[in-house]
């Protein structure tokens, strides 16, 4: 769901080939610790850099596990922070000079304000919240705010820190950004802490006079009219301005049995050692015992091998897990034991536990790294041949089977060895990152996006090392954007990326009508009210795009959620707080004109439209609502239509039928409004709920929902009773749900539950696209009465790899409730070889997108587009049904989409797919599935063309499967001729050459011909001449055809000089043609011959 548009804007610390001076105010030079200048060690010791006789501090950092490997801080350390701690009791800026920081600009500064140039970045670290990110090279360290993308400090290791520590190898960051940690290649971790005084702004634009200025009557783009003109410099997100901050040395830790690999969390730095194998754990504050590091020797952990040793580690914040990933390539889940777990003396010397679930069976399935994706509960594992082996973390006590596979679409050796790995926040995208391009994918495994077509020749030429092999990357805005660093390059690359609207808001009309959006704008597909040949086409023109207000995105950046209206009219968006909506049809967009307002509440939980009105669920001021707003008025605080009070978070809404809403909370209640006029204004009232308490466990990772009513109760029913008939439907992770109600013993409901399906990226019930028919497709007449072969009540489902239907849930319905033993009916498959966004049930097409890297010599970038891409449904379900012996649903089903343009297309690809499998696999007459088909297709009038374009298309082994099932050639060429379909008559005319090697001047050529020439068809009638004269070189065989043409044309019409003129055939030698001499001599004119000219069929066809 996810798809990279246009071309990365490029961030680098230098652009100079030499040295480049920064200003003072944002580049330090570095000491760590150490003199800023050689000094006798008396000098030093006075200023209280380093002190040899005061082991005791070494003694504090040091474990009482006397098998415990120590951990001594580096020479020397600040006597004022004896230990690790937070940053608000961090020294003064005051004390920087003694800390061995230099700040330029300042007094006694000994270093100039000089960032190295040609060092290539070697980690890139983004904070939790994504408003700044790191990165680091061999001697430096860069902080960037992320909106405006400036940097806000540089940290230059001076020489005598990179003598005693060694260069920088990786960065470390604590999830709230304020300590960094560098780790060297001497086994020393660096710390820096991180101040930041939230008032105070660095380069803010000031205009000192900008009342005379002329205000324009709508401005939504921070222009002259705004009342704050000063923001007119100011893009998406950057509102807040360039914050103002510092960075200061805090200490430096020696770990004498080296480092492996190390981990940053919110109380911890944990620490891999090499020798000997341990995991320490060093708290950033002591705790009230003053132990600050505790350790384990891997050894001593039962779950683990006795001779592995840690290679990489990560840790998921939302879902409280590690995964370390050892030397002999198992991946383990890991947790951290919390002292108050302990049960005895023995445990309370364990610090962890964990599972192994991943192990290898070869060296290619060695694992590499390792990550979590929280939003599906699932762990990806990197191996060394590049592929992704996907697990489902079900549970906390090693329950973590195996689900899927990413694989790349070229080889290992293309590829390069996996060096970073990372989902988007929302869960809904893999990318992987390798030394010779990267990819992404969708969660459960369908390719998205790669850069390994690119042309390599063509990307170094243009120094594009995005495209030639990744070391690291980040999401950041929100998954809006993805940061990459590439080998060996001192850029930092930021490419754009568009999603569907889905993953921020799982509603029908988000399903049925693709929306994509990007970092500041959306794009509406609006091919489901053009003609049938128009919305399959990849015509730009079927995209409305529009930026979104940049008044709005100012502060608001990024975009959360999108939503459109059922009938495609209306679009809502929402970011941090507020949220504005638009108008396609009159293209204007309407937000709070006060900021006070809009700043006023955060939609949490969704949105969705009925009619003109959009329905918010929202957070304000710690009450958590349900509001309706009219797209009618302004959007401002007093013209609210309604406020219904939710006891709970709402978790998502989703409309459902013609006038019913669905909220789903935290409380595990579902609740079901219907919209009714109260005192002239349309409102909201409940008519009833539903708890599932004790069926859904975590009401937080249900991402879908809707529910299936039976036909009368929908029709006639009472509202309020539509809880105790409705069929639930929760897609929970990638688990697609059904819950039945039914009565117990005691007469009280109850619903049963049943899993039936798994993987499952997005779900569409057709009965709620109703509404989505009924308001834009009334013009296409799709029948939806009768229930045998309509798919009104299919239900759909992506599953990472295909996209798969029942196409009548009610046998889903029936199968589920009589027990949970029994077998589910089977899916129609439907193959993919692009992600799909939107089922077009009544043009009988799936659309979705690709991207596609562009990239051309006479431009000096390259870039991303993406196409639209249509797959044709109805040949596999047809196929469906014929394999199930169901030819009246089959019929039906063909029946409803019979006036479609591409309909016959539609039926020789079903015709084509079946042939190609029966010329294969030969199955015996009474199992084939090919005279079914046949059978079918001749309901329809396109019958004739069908079969003789499919044999176009297909080789002339494959005829004889075909016609063995047909009526003779002979037969079809004549029912053809009766139709007057002269050009379907040109086809079988090939078909009895070939099958019969028919004579060259043959009854059938002359009839056809003589026919074409009647009724002016003179474009067959030079095909028919190319056909007869590719016969024979001499091209006797033509001009026996016309003689014998020409006894059959009236008196009034042309000669054959004229008509051979008028088909511009060639003069040929008159050395005449033996064979159709001899045939002549012989009596007829339609003999047959022993033989066929097979080689004019590569060159001659009458079509």
């Amino acid at each position: 769901m996810y798809w990279p548009i246009g071309t990365p804007k490029i961030y680098a610390t230098t652009t100079a080939s030499q040295p480049h001076r920064r200003p003072s105010s944002i580049v330090s030079v570095s000491h760590d610790g150490l003199p800023d200048r050689p000094e006798s060690a008396d000098t030093a010791e006075s200023a209280g850099f380093f002190d040899e006789s005061a082991p005791a501090r070494d003694r504090e950092l040091r474990p009482d596990d006397p098998n415990a490997v120590p951990l001594t801080p580096g020479p020397p350390a600040t006597p004022a922070t004896p230990y690790i701690h937070s940053v608000e009791h961090d020294t003064l800026k005051s004390a920087g000079l003694k800390n061995g920081l230099s700040y330029f600009g300042a007094s006694g500064a000994s270093a100039s304000a000089v960032v190295p140039a040609h060092e290539p970045i070697i980690a890139l670290k983004a904070s939790r919240t994504g408003h700044l990110f790191a990165v680091v090279t061999a001697s430096t360290l860069t902080i960037w705010q992320t909106k405006p993308a400036v940097i806000l400090a540089v940290v230059v290791r001076s020489d005598s820190s990179m003598r005693a520590y060694g260069s920088t190898v990786d960065l470390l960051i604590r999830p709230d950004s304020a300590i960094f940690v560098l780790q060297t290649s001497s086994d020393y971790l660096i710390t820096y802490s991180l101040a930041t005084d939230p008032e105070a702004k660095v380069y803010k634009p000031r205009f000192v006079d900008h009342t005379n200025i002329q205000r324009r009557r709508q401005s939504h783009f921070g222009g002259p009219g705004n009342s704050t003109p000063d923001q007119i410099l100011l893009g998406p997100g950057e509102g807040a301005g360039v914050r103002d901050l510092s960075v200061r040395f805090r200490r430096t830790i020696k770990v004498d049995a080296g480092i492996k690999c190390a981990l940053a969390l919110d109380d911890e730095l944990v620490v891999a050692t090499k020798k000997p194998a341990t995991v320490q754990c060093i708290r950033w504050t002591p705790d009230g015992a003053s132990n600050q590091i505790t350790t384990e020797i891997l050894s001593r952990m039962g779950w683990l091998d006795k001779k592995a040793s840690v290679q990489e580690m990560t840790h998921d914040r939302p879902m409280n897990l590690s995964t370390w990933v050892t030397n002999d390539g198992k991946a383990y889940a890991v947790q951290r034991i919390q002292p108050t777990q302990s049960t005895s003396e023995t445990d309370a010397k364990k610090l962890f536990k964990g599972y192994c679930f991943h192990t290898p069976q070869s060296q290619d399935q060695h694992a590499i790294r390792a990550v979590v994706n929280a939003r599906f509960s699932l762990v990806a594992v990197g191996c060394e041949d590049g592929s992704i082996c996907v697990y489902s973390a079900r549970d906390y006590a090693g329950n973590i089977p195996f689900s899927h596979i990413h694989r790349a679409t070229v080889s290992t050796s293309q590829l390069g060895q996996l060096t970073t790995l990372s989902y988007s926040s929302d869960g809904y995208c893999l990318f992987a990152g390798y030394e010779k391009g990267w990819a992404t994918w969708s969660v459960f495994g369908k390719s998205a996006s790669n850069s390994f077509n690119a042309d390599h020749s063509i990307a170094h030429t243009n120094k594009e090392d995005w495209l030639t092999g990744i070391t690291d990357a980040c999401w950041v805005g929100g998954a809006c954007e993805l940061l990459m660093i590439g080998r060996q390059s001192e850029a930092i690359w930021s490419l754009e990326m568009a999603r569907s609207a889905v993953t921020g808001c799982y509603s029908p009309p988000n399903l049925f009508r693709t929306v994509l959006q990007s970092s500041s704008s959306i794009m509406v597909y609006r091919g489901y009210d053009l003609p049938d040949l128009t919305s399959i086409s990849a015509e730009p023109l079927l995209w409305h795009t529009t930026r979104v207000p940049s008044s709005y995105l100012l502060h608001q950046w990024p975009i959360k959620c999108t939503v459109i209206s059922a009938d495609g009219r209306y679009v809502a968006v929402a970011g941090k707080r507020g949220l504005a909506h638009y108008s396609v049809n009159s293209g204007r967009w309407k937000t709070f004109a006060n900021n006070v307002m809009e700043n006023e509440f955060q939609v949490r939980g969704g949105m969705c439209w009925y009619q003109h009105i959009l329905v918010v669920a929202v957070e304000a001021n710690r009450s958590h609502e349900l509001r309706l707003y009219s797209r009618e008025a302004a959007l401002d605080s007093s013209n609210v239509m309604f406020t219904q009070k939710m006891s709970a978070p709402i978790v998502l809404i989703t409309p459902s039928g013609e006038d019913s809403l669905l909220v789903y909370t935290y409380e595990n209640l579902l609740y079901h409004y219907v919209f009714a006029p109260v005192n002239g204004a349309i409102q909201p009232i409940q008519v009833g709920q539903i708890a599932f308490n004790g069926i859904v466990r975590s009401p937080a990772r249900v991402r879908g929902l809707s529910w299936i009513l039976p036909e009368k109760q929908m029709m006639d029913g009472d509202p309020s009773q539509d809880v105790a008939y409705a069929s639930v439907l929760f897609l929970v992770d990638g688990k697609l749900v059904l819950l039945q109600p039914s009565l117990n013993q005691g007469g009280q409901l109850k619903y049963d539950m049943r899993v039936i399906s798994h993987s499952v990226e997005f779900y569409a019930s057709m009965r709620d696209q109703s509404a989505v028919h009924i308001h834009g497709e009334n013009n296409l007449q799709f029948p939806w009465e009768g229930d045998q072969g309509n798919l009104r009540n299919s239900l759909w489902m992506f599953e990472g790899q295909a996209l798969k239907l029942w196409p009548d849930v009610h046998d889903v319905l029936h199968a589920a409730s009589n027990g949970s033993n029994n077998e589910l009916p089977p899916t129609v498959t439907i193959p993919l070889d692009f992600y799909p966004l939107s089922i077009l049930l009544s043009k009988g097409i799936v659309l979705g997108v690709e991207p596609d890297l562009v990239q051309r010599r006479d431009i000096h970038y390259s870039f991303f587009r993406f196409c639209i891409r249509t797959h044709l449904f109805l040949p596999d379900i047809l196929q469906a049904y014929l394999e199930h012996n169901d030819a009246s649903a089959a019929l039906t089903l063909a029946r409803q989409y019979q006036n479609l343009e591409y309909f016959a297309h539609g039926l020789e690809v079903l015709l084509h797919h079946v042939l190609d499998e029966e010329v294969d696999s030969a199955p015996p007459p009474e199992a084939a599935l090919l005279p079914k088909v046949l059978t079918l297709l001749s309901s329809f009038k396109q019958y004739l063309d069908i079969v003789v374009q499919c044999t176009r298309k297909t080789e002339v082994r494959s005829w004889r499967t075909l016609f063995a099932y047909l009526p003779p050639p002979q037969e079809l060429f004549e029912e053809s001729l009766q139709r007057g379909s002269l050009k379907t008559a040109g086809g079988y005319l090939l078909i009895l050459h070939t099958f019969e090697a028919l004579e060259t001047a043959s009854e059938q050529s002359v009839r056809l011909l003589s026919r074409a020439m009647r009724e002016e068809d003179w474009e067959l009638c030079k095909e028919l001449a190319r056909f007869l004269a590719a016969m024979d070189e001499s091209g006797e065989t033509l001009r026996e055809a016309m003689a014998l043409v020409h006894l059959q044309i009236q008196k009034d019409e042309d000669s054959p000089d004229s008509a051979i003129t008028k088909l511009e055939v060639p003069s040929f030698r008159r050395n005449g043609h033996q064979r159709l001499r001899r045939q002549n001599s012989d009596g007829g004119s339609d003999g047959q011959s022993g033989s066929s000219d097979m080689s004019s069929l590569g060159t001659a066809s009458p079509m």
